[in-house]
C-alpha cells in the first residue's frame, strides 16, 4: 500500500511542514523551534496531536460544537509522537520546540496515529531544526499468523496483535508501542523484525525529499554541556565519595538521594570558587555528569548495580489479598520499594462502561470498552509535595499501559462493567508494571474469571558507545530497574504477559535507535524475569476465586411480556424512575421482552424485586380470555370515556366513548351511567404497542355473547433468569 509524503505547499512559514497521505487518510504536521535558547534545564519539546471533526465528517456534540480539550486518544498518541522522536534531537538543545499534527482528512479505513509519526519526522528532518533523524514508523498486525503492515481498521478487529514501531536508519530501533492477544514470544519478535524493516523504506523516501530539497541545519547559538576542564575537576572533588555511596547496597532511595545531594552541594561550592565565572548549569552538569559516569561504569565494568542485586535478579517481592473486605476486590502488591496497594476492583452496570466521542468512533474506531484501569501518582510515593490536581499525562501514559497489559485477560461476556485504579503509595521504579502485577492479583481476589494472572517487569540498558563511529561497544542489561537506573540508563523496556505470551510492551529509549539483536534479548530477559514474578503470584493467589464477594453487585433479568410493559415501565417511564431512584438499581433494556437489573448489593436487589412485585402485583393476579365478556364496576367518569375495574386489585383503564354504545355521545352522563355502577364489558386482549386492555361494551348490544370463565395459565412478569414458556388452554 502506498503512503504518500508532500511538503512545501501547506504551513509555509513553520520551520517544516509535511502532508502524509495512507488510503484518503491526510495529516499534516508542522514543526517549530525558537532560535534562543530557553530557561530549561531539559529539552523543552511539546507534541499536540488533535483530532478534527470536520476530518471526519462531524460535528463535535458538545454544547459549543466545536473541539474543546485533548482526549484520552490525542494524549497518548502525542506521547508516542513524543517518544519516537525526542531521542534524536542533539544533546544539550534547550529551545522551546513544538510539533502539531493536524488530521486534514480521515477515511475510517486508515488509522492517523502512524501517519502522524511519520509527518513528524518528515517535519522535522525538512526543517532546518537541530535533529539526527529520520525516521520511520508503522503498524503491525497479526491476522491468522500472518503479519500485515499498516493493516486497515476491519483488519485490525481481527488482528491478534497491535504494535507500532520506530525505526532509524541501519534498522534500529528507536521505540516500540504494542498490545497483543498473548501471543507466543517468537511471533512478537516476528512482527517487530518485520516491522523495523519496512521502516526503512520511508526513511529513505524522507532522505530523498531532504536530499532534493537542499536542507541546511540552522547553527544554534549554543548547546547546554558542561565543558571538560569543570568536569575533570568535579571527577577529582568527588569521584571517590560518589563511587562509595553507588558501591554501598544497605542505601534505600532517600538516604542514597541526600548522601547524593550533600556531595554535590560540597561540590558545587568548591567549583563556583574555582570557576567563579561559570554559568550555574555548567557547574550542576559538571556533577551530573560524573555521577552518570561513575554509576554507568560500575555496571559496565564491575557487574555491580547500587542495591547489590547482580544484573538480573529481581527485587524482594510481596504480594496481598483482600485487604479490605468491603471492596470488590484489593491487592497490594510490593517490589523493592515500589508499593502499588488498593490496587482495588469496582463492579458496575454495563451502563457504566466508557462511551467513546463520535469523533474518536469515526477516526480510530474506538468503542464502548467495559475494562478500565485507572493510574494514581500521588507526590507523597517520592517524598514530595505538590498539587493533587486532575490527572497528568504521564498518569494516563502509564495506566493506559498496565490497562492494555490486564485486557486480553478479562472475559469478553463478563455482566459488569470493570474498573481498576491503581494508587502507587511508594516508587522507586517501574510502578506501571506493579500496577498491572497488583491488578491481576485484584482481579482474581474480586472472583472475576481472568483467563490466567499477568506479571510484568521493566528492563533497563546501559551503554559505552564508541568515540569515533558513535555506535554500540559493549551494553548490559538490567532486570527489574531501579528509578535511578531509569534515570541514568539508556532504555525503559516494559513488558507484561502472562506464563504464555505477551499482552503489551512499551520501550522509551534516551539514544538515537539501538540494534534489534539488544531488543530480542531485552524481551528474553524480561520472559525470564515474568515468569519468575508469576511463581511468587502464584503463591498468594494461583486462581480466580470461583465466587464474588457477598457484598459485591447482583444482576438479574426480567421477562416482561408486552402487554405488561406499560404496567413495569409506568407512565413516562415514571415506575422505572422511581425504582432506580429509591433502591440504587439500575435498569437496561436487554431485548424486546427482556430487561436486566443490575444491583449494587444484594439488599438492593431484594428491595427491587419487593417494588417490581409490588407495582405488578394486579397483574400477577388473573389472566384474561380473549373474547370473553366480563362485568366491570366503573371507578370514575371522564369526559372520554369511564374508567372501570374487572377485578378488585386492578388498575382503572379506561373504556373509551366510542366503546361504550352503538350510538355517537359525546359524554358518559348521556347513557346515564354514574359511578359504582356494573357493566357488561368484552375484552379482545391488549394493544401490541403499549399493552393497554381493549374493552368495548358496544359490541355487547349485538346479538348476545356467552361469558367464558376458563382463564389461562398465568402471563405475568418474571423475576430472574427463568424466562416462561407461551402458555395454552383449553375451553
Amino acid at each position: 500500500r502506498k503512503m504518500e509524503l508532500s511538503s512545501g505547499k501547506l504551513a509555509r512559514f513553520a520551520d517544516g511542514s509535511a502532508v502524509v497521505q495512507l488510503g484518503d487518510t491526510a495529516v499534516m504536521v508542522t514543526a517549530v523551534s525558537k532560535t534562543k535558547p530557553s530557561a530549561s534545564q531539559f529539552m523543552p519539546l511539546v507534541v499536540d496531536y488533535r483530532q478534527k471533526a470536520a476530518a471526519a465528517g462531524r460535528i463535535p456534540t458538545n454544547y459549543l460544537r466545536r473541539e474543546l480539550g485533548s482526549t484520552d486518544k490525542e494524549i497518548l498518541t502525542s506521547r508516542v509522537i513524543d517518544r519516537s522522536i525526542r531521542p534524536l534531537f542533539p544533546v544539550g538543545y534547550f529551545y522551546d520546540t513544538q510539533i502539531l499534527c493536524n488530521l486534514l482528512a480521515v477515511d475510517g479505513v486508515n488509522d492517523p496515529d502512524v501517519l502522524a509519526i511519520n509527518g513528524a519526522s518528515a517535519a522535522l528532518a525538512l526543517s532546518d531544526i537541530p535533529w539526527n533523524g529520520p525516521i520511520g514508523a508503522v503498524r503491525v498486525g497479526l491476522v491468522d499468523g500472518e503479519t500485515i503492515i499498516n493493516p486497515t481498521r476491519k483488519q485490525m478487529s481481527s488482528s491478534t496483535l497491535n504494535l507500532v514501531v520506530a525505526g532509524a536508519p541501519q534498522n534500529q530501533v528507536v521505540m516500540l508501542e504494542a498490545t497483543a492477544e498473548n501471543i507466543l514470544q517468537q511471533d512478537f519478535c516476528h512482527a517487530i523484525k518485520v516491522g523495523v524493516k519496512h521502516t526503512q523504506q520511508i526513511i529513505q523516501g524522507i532522505q530523498q525529499l531532504v536530499k532534493e530539497r537542499g536542507v541546511v541545519k540552522r547553527t544554534v547559538q549554543k548547546l547546554f554541556v558542561a565543558p571538560e576542564e569543570i568536569v575533570e575537576c568535579a571527577k577529582k572533588l568527588a569521584f571517590n565519595k560518589i563511587y562509595a555511596v553507588f558501591t554501598d547496597s544497605s542505601h534505600d532511595k532517600i538516604s542514597r538521594d541526600e548522601a547524593i545531594n550533600k556531595i554535590r552541594l560540597e561540590t558545587e561550592e568548591q567549583l563556583k570558587e574555582k570557576f567563579p565565572e561559570a554559568e550555574p548549569y555548567e557547574i550542576m552538569e559538571s556533577f551530573n555528569v560524573v555521577s552518570k559516569d561513575i554509576f554507568r561504569n560500575l555496571v559496565l565494568n564491575e557487574y555491580r548495580r547500587c542495591d547489590g542485586r547482580d544484573l538480573t535478579s529481581l527485587r524482594d517481592i510481596k504480594c496481598e489479598v483482600n485487604m479490605f473486605k468491603m471492596l470488590h476486590g484489593s491487592a497490594l502488591f510490593q517490589r523493592g520499594q515500589t508499593q502499588v496497594v488498593l490496587c482495588t476492583v469496582t463492579f458496575d452496570s454495563i451502563e457504566s462502561s466508557v462511551k467513546s466521542d463520535l469523533i474518536s468512533t469515526a477516526v480510530s474506531g474506538i468503542k464502548d470498552k467495559n475494562f478500565m484501569l485507572h493510574y494514581e501518582f500521588p507526590p507523597y510515593a517520592t517524598n514530595e509535595i505538590g498539587k493533587v490536581t486532575g490527572m497528568n499525562r504521564r498518569e494516563l501514559g502509564h495506566g493506559a499501559l498496565a490497562e492494555r497489559a490486564l485486557k486480553p485477560i478479562i472475559p469478553q461476556d463478563f455482566p459488569f462493567t470493570i474498573r481498576v485504579t491503581s494508587e502507587v503509595l511508594e516508587s522507586n521504579g517501574s510502578s506501571s508494571m506493579a500496577s498491572a502485577c497488583g491488578g491481576s492479583l485484584a482481579l482474581m481476589d474480586a472472583g472475576v474469571p481472568v483467563s490466567s494472572a499477568v506479571a510484568g517487569v521493566a528492563i533497563g540498558l546501559i551503554t559505552k558507545s564508541s568515540l569515533e563511529k558513535g555506535d554500540i561497544e559493549d551494553y548490559r542489561l538490567l532486570t527489574d530497574i531501579l528509578g535511578i537506573e531509569d534515570y541514568y540508563g539508556d532504555m525503559d523496556f516494559k513488558m507484561a504477559g502472562t506464563s504464555k505470551g505477551i499482552t503489551a510492551l512499551q520501550v522509551d529509549l534516551k539514544l538515537p535507535g539501538i540494534p534489534i539483536k539488544i531488543v530480542m534479548e531485552a524481551i528474553q530477559q524480561a520472559t525470564a524475569a515474568k515468569r519468575e514474578i508469576l511463581q511468587i503470584m502464584n503463591q498468594t493467589l494461583a486462581k480466580p476465586r470461583p465466587n464474588r464477594k457477598e457484598s459485591g453487585p447482583v444482576v438479574e433479568t426480567i421477562h416482561v411480556p408486552l402487554s405488561k410493559r406499560l404496567r413495569f415501565i409506568g407512565p413516562g417511564a415514571y415506575n422505572l424512575k422511581k425504582l432506580q431512584a429509591q433502591t440504587g438499581v439500575t435498569v437496561s433494556h436487554l431485548d424486546e421482552e427482556t430487561y436486566s437489573v443490575f444491583a449494587p448489593t444484594p439488599s438492593a436487589m431484594h428491595e427491587a424485586r419487593e417494588f417490581i412485585r409490588e407495582i405488578c402485583k394486579d397483574d400477577q393476579e388473573v389472566n384474561l380470555e380473549f373474547g370473553a365478556v366480563y362485568t366491570a364496576t366503573i371507578t370514575e367518569i371522564r369526559d372520554s370515556g369511564v374508567m372501570v375495574k374487572l377485578y378488585p386489585n386492578m388498575t382503572p383503564v379506561l373504556l373509551h366513548n366510542s366503546q361504550l354504545d352503538q350510538r355517537k355521545i359525546k359524554h358518559p352522563s348521556a347513557l346515564g351511567l354514574e359511578v359504582g355502577q356494573e357493566i357488561q364489558v368484552k375484552y379482545f386482549g391488549r394493544d401490541p404497542t403499549d399493552g393497554r386492555m381493549r374493552l368495548s361494551r358496544k359490541i355487547l348490544q349485538s346479538p348476545a355473547t356467552t361469558v367464558l370463565k376458563t382463564l389461562t395459565d398465568k402471563n405475568s412478569i418474571v423475576l430472574g433468569d427463568a424466562v416462561p414458556q407461551s402458555s395454552t388452554s383449553s375451553q
